[in-house]
């Protein structure tokens, strides 16, 4: 299946094309500029660079949160312009799952985390058994001790994946490590593998209707009801 895939739920922008397990090509644009000014021309240099056709594209793959509520917007609203446009599927990964999925490797707790603001972090719990991404912690907001915490479950080797350094910094135990920078932070590639994995041609026949994974209130939100609440 020919997928393109798109992650802009962080400040890094990434576009992948995979043909089944194959990856033909990825951008992945770590400079400062906004995803509104780098998204469409990443997509389109892929697609030039590949020589793929847009009506070729089978499978639209799109981050879906958590994480940055402006880039998770950009990111789906282009891509459900784009599967209108080009009449494919679209299906919506979890991008601490598509995180996951940088590291395939059995042995290992995995833990993916984004910065959720005021000092929390979005995280969730993965190993892979036999082939498949086994779900251990779903996703919760929680701060630095308690993320730890929830690792310490666990018995074995952990790797820290994404937006960590702040964990990194207050200190870890011995058995928690690292992912090189290589894999720890978003790939489009992992969430067009992920798409791939749990595709569904009856639900993702579906273009519209998918909504971002907030997972908490936006600072706009949560002023508007502090103010209200005081009025």
């Amino acid at each position: 299946m020919l997928t393109l895939a798109i992650d802009t739920a962080t400040k890094i922008c990434t576009v992948a094309l995979c043909r089944d397990q194959q990856l033909l090509a990825e951008y992945n644009v770590n400079v400062g500029m906004t995803h509104s000014e780098g998204l469409l021309p990443q997509l389109e240099q892929l697609l030039k660079r590949t020589g793929i056709k847009k009506n070729e594209i089978e499978l639209l793959a799109v981050s879906m949160g958590p994480g940055s509520f402006t880039g998770l917007r950009i990111g789906l609203a282009t891509a459900e312009a784009m599967a209108y446009s080009w009449q494919c599927f679209l299906h919506g990964v979890d991008t601490l799952k598509a995180l996951a999925y940088n590291i395939p490797l059995e042995g290992f707790i995995l833990s993916p985390v984004l910065d959720a603001q005021k000092g929390n972090f979005y995280q969730a719990l993965y190993k892979w058994e036999n082939g498949v991404l086994v779900e251990l912690e779903p996703v919760q907001v929680v701060n630095g001790s308690d993320a730890l915490a929830r690792i310490a479950k666990y018995e074995g080797q952990a790797l820290l994946l994404g937006e960590c350094a702040r964990l990194v910094k207050a200190g870890l135990p011995e058995e928690i490590n690292v992912a090189p920078e290589a894999l720890r932070m978003p790939k489009a590639s992992s969430v067009a593998w992920a798409a791939m994995q749990n595709f569904d041609a009856d639900n993702d026949k579906r273009i519209f209707g998918l909504e971002p994974y907030y997972i908490r209130k936006s600072e706009a939100e949560e002023l508007w009801e502090k103010k209200q609440q005081q009025q």
